[in-house]
Parts: structure tokens; C-alpha cells; sequence
């Protein structure tokens, strides 16, 4: 028998959010870590808001939604609110009744700029950190470094001379450079920088990440400005903090051939870890090779190697699918907030699939 194409409007629903979404749904186990990671940040969040006024948006069910964001690929906080209104899966992760308004764009991204505050993005990803720790999931010994070119939202036209000019003696020795004189108007944080000789010269930040080398997971992550050094001086500041914490273990770290440089290799040795960086196959005035043989004949220096493309599957990750190729934001300080919590989201895809049911 035909069914009939009523077009009359139900009164009630008596099906919840929770029983529309299926039990095996990949975001049920994502929102788990997610509110057990929330859960231990409650004070915190207290300490943001005042006690008195009108509620605000709950700052759970913002950190949730700006995960769906990078989850979904959703490319506007405008978009993000049209999938609130009528995507019950969404609804769902964020904690909003299915017959809730959402909320006002504006608002919402004057919301998520009060978190910049607290720290949150950071505090967030130490949380989710500490359950794959929890599990056994993190190795303490061997890790992979490096960085990414993270486009700004500013034109190489933007960059106009710094008014006024700056004092003499700026730069490098007295050199001028070209961050000393130019600026963005757009955002004045950015620089103008290429991370090849074939690349085009943009206006850019670079994304730096140190994973452990067991499951891929990232322990550090952080953005600099753009810069020929940044992408080492960046390195010693995250291995820093991780070989404090090693208790005369012996770490290894992987990298590739951009952090083939003497200063570099001569400050990991003292930190007493073991570099397991690219070398050049033919030596130059201006590519030279400075790792032992001793450490070039390491027995983990070809699974280190091996290990590199998995932190190349977490900038993908990042870049494509939580569309941070280009970011929207300006300033290094949010691009760094934003930058954290997408590794924040890229660790809770993987745990997704590490740990057990």
C-alpha cells in the first residue's frame, strides 16, 4: 500500500537526541573523553566569569561546538550556527535541547574570545594528554618534531612601512630586516615568509608539534612567528620541557633536514637526547651534516626516520580537515589558542581509534 505524503507538522516528539544518535557512532566515544576532560576544568571555567549578570553561553558547550567545527570542516562560525539549528547530531555533542535556540554569531565568537583569557585551549589539551597517559598510550622515550606554514588572514599588500621608523640598531646586529621596517595592517604579527625556494612568499606563522613516536599523539604544540631559526629554536623549547621530565631516560628525536644545523644537534646532546635527524646525501657549504657516527648508526635511527610521516598525517589533519591551511584569526596569541585545540581534536580522533570499546 502507498504511503501518504502527509505534510502536517508533528506537535510533540517523544525520541531524544540521545536515542537518534547510534550507539556505535564514532562522536559518542569522542564525547566521552571530551566531558571527562571538561568535567576537570570546572573550576577554572568559574574563574572566567563573574558571579553576578546574565548566563552566558556555558563554556562546555563552546569548547564542544568549536570541536564539531574542526571535526566537520566547518569553514564559519555563521555556518556552524545554521548546523546547530537543524543538525540533531550536533545538538547532540553540544549538550543544546532539541528545542533550544542557538545562538548569535556575534555572541558566540565574543564567547570564544573570553576563553583566550584562561588559557583554556592549553589546559584542554593536557586533559585529553592525560587520559591517553591513563591508557598507556604514550611512549616517554622517542619523539618526532617539526613544523608547518600556517597561512595569516592578511595580504602581502597589507605590509606597509612601520610608522614611525624604527630605532637605528634594530634587527640582527644592526641589520635591517624586513619585519624591522614592514609591517601587516591587517595583522601585524604576521610575516611575510617561504618555507621553500619554489614556495611563494605569504603572509604567515608556522605550527610547531612534538609527537611521541608509539601511537602519533601529540605531547606539544605551539605557534611562532614565521623565521628561518623558528623551526629549531621552537624544537628546543618543546623537547626542553619533555626532557625535564625524563629522569635520565635516553630519548631519541626525529626530524627532518631542516634541522640539520650544529647548534641545534650540539644543544639536544647536552639535553642528553639522541638525534635521529635527515641527512644530506650530498654535503654543501650550506648543507652539511652534523650527527656522529655513533648516532648515525643508532639502531633506531631508521624507525625514527620511519615514524616522520605520522606527525605529516597530524598537520593534514589539522590543515585539511579542520581547515587551519589559512587561518581566520589574527594575532600569533589566538592563532596559537586555535592552533592547541585542533591538536586537542586531532589527539581525541586518534584516541577515538586506540582505545578499546
Amino acid at each position: 500500500m502507498r504511503g501518504h505524503d502527509d505534510q502536517q507538522e508533528g506537535m510533540f516528539s517523544y525520541i531524544s537526541l540521545e536515542k537518534r544518535v547510534p550507539e556505535d557512532h564514532p562522536l559518542r566515544r569522542v564525547r566521552r573523553m571530551t566531558d571527562a576532560a571538561l568535567q576537570s576544568m570546572s573550576l577554572l571555567f568559574a574563574k572566567l566569569y563573574s558571579p553576578m549578570g546574565r548566563p552566558s553561553i556555558a563554556p562546555e558547550r563552546l569548547l564542544r561546538a568549536l570541536l564539531l567545527q574542526a571535526f566537520y570542516s566547518v569553514r564559519s562560525e555563521r555556518l556552524l550556527m545554521e548546523q546547530l539549528d537543524y543538525n540533531l547530531l550536533f545538538r547532540w555533542f553540544v549538550g543544546l535541547p532539541a528545542d533550544e535556540a542557538v545562538w548569535d554569531v556575534t555572541v558566540f565568537t565574543k564567547n570564544r574570545d573570553r576563553l583566550l583569557e584562561g588559557e583554556i585551549a592549553q589546559v584542554f589539551f593536557e586533559q585529553v594528554l592525560e587520559q591517553a597517559a591513563q591508557q598507556g598510550l604514550l611512549s616517554d622515550e622517542h619523539f618526532t618534531v617539526d613544523g608547518t606554514l600556517i597561512e595569516a588572514w592578511a595580504n602581502r599588500r597589507s605590509f606597509q612601512e612601520k610608522q614611525p621608523p624604527p630605532s637605528r640598531g634594530s634587527g640582527n646586529k644592526g641589520q635591517k630586516l624586513l619585519r624591522d621596517t614592514h609591517e601587516s595592517k591587517s595583522d601585524p604579527d604576521a610575516r611575510l615568509y617561504k618555507k621553500s625556494a619554489a614556495g611563494e612568499v605569504k603572509a604567515s606563522y608556522l605550527g610547531h608539534v612534538l609527537m611521541e613516536n608509539r601511537n602519533g599523539l601529540v605531547v606539544q604544540a605551539c605557534v611562532t612567528a614565521a623565521g628561518n631559526r623558528a623551526e629549531r629554536e621552537a624544537a628546543e623549547g618543546l623537547v626542553a620541557s619533555v626532557a625535564r621530565k625524563a629522569h635520565q631516560k635516553r630519548l631519541t628525536l626525529a626530524a627532518d633536514k631542516s634541522y640539520q644545523a650544529e647548534e641545534f644537534i650540539t644543544r639536544l646532546r647536552a639535553l642528553r637526547i639522541v638525534p635521529h635527524i635527515a641527512e644530506y646525501e650530498k654535503e654543501t657549504a650550506l648543507s652539511k651534516n652534523w650527527l656522529l657516527p655513533s648516532e648515525r648508526e643508532d639502531p633506531g635511527f631508521a624507525i625514527s626516520q620511519g615514524k616522520r610521516k605520522l606527525v605529516e598525517k597530524i598537520f593534514g589533519w589539522i590543515k585539511s580537515s579542520a581547515g587551519l591551511r589559512k587561518t581566520k584569526l589574527r594575532g600569533r596569541r589566538r592563532v596559537d589558542w586555535q592552533f592547541r585545540l585542533y591538536a586537542a581534536a586531532a589527539n581525541l580522533v586518534r584516541l577515538a581509534k586506540l582505545i578499546p570499546v
